[in-house]
């Protein structure tokens, strides 16, 4: 079976450490884990929390180009403490941010973190039922955190309101595995993938054939 190949990963977690030491070490983790596969990061731009440990664990085996943060203005002041980590995008707002990190990655894992990782796993979660792209999406299960996030989405299988085929997110609590099976991934059905612009209303999502790159509100879905 044909791997597909990852070059960069988009990690979504908490710009905080959590109240158990293992999510900071587990953050370590998983950046050493992209060092030894040579798999460049894409992040919220942090440098605090579980983001700043797993940038600060890619910058220093791959170097600045290894890591890609995208952090909006409005934000800086609380997600970033010192020196920026490698390379970093300061953006207008939420929505681009989102945008440009997954423009730039070729698969998506969630670790813990709070309201915010779970809106930007949720919508690539989406994007990716709907057909926008095809890339792997994955959880890092550390500590068994998204074992309630699990039970939802087999409960919103249950109740009829999720295919069983759009809840097979990728899960594991080691990082290694996680990746190899992010590399094996593959998804009938895909479309295009996803626009590679930033669109200028804020809200539009489409695909590469569909984007012109002149959206106004009304094309928004």
């Amino acid at each position: 079976m044909a791997t597909r190949e990852l070059r960069k990963l988009c990690v979504f977690c908490g710009a905080s450490t959590g109240t158990d030491p293992v999510y900071m070490a587990s953050a370590k983790q998983l950046g050493e884990c992209f060092v030894r596969e040579n798999i460049g990061l894409v992040y919220g731009g942090g440098t605090v929390g579980l983001m700043g440990e797993v940038a600060r664990t890619v910058q220093g085996g791959l170097g600045d180009e290894g890591v890609l943060g995208v952090l909006p203005e409005a934000l800086a002041p609380r997600e970033v403490s010192g020196t920026l980590i490698g390379r970093t995008h300061i953006v207008a707002d939420m929505h681009t941010r989102k945008a440009m990190m997954a423009q730039h990655a070729d698969g998506f894992i969630a670790m813990p973190g709070g309201f915010g990782t779970l809106e930007e796993l949720m919508e690539v979660l989406t994007w990716q039922q709907l057909g926008f792209h095809t890339k792997p999406v994955a959880l890092f299960n550390v500590n068994g955190f998204f074992d309630p996030l699990l039970a939802f989405f087999g409960h919103a299988v249950t109740e009829g309101f999720v295919r069983p085929h759009h809840s097979n997110v990728i899960v594991s609590a080691d990082p290694g595995e996680l990746i190899d099976k992010m590399r094996a991934f593959q998804r009938e059905g895909g479309g295009p993938g996803l626009c590679t612009c930033v669109c200028r209303c804020g809200l539009c999502v489409v695909s590469v054939e569909s984007c012109s790159g002149q959206h106004t509100r009304g094309t928004a879905r």
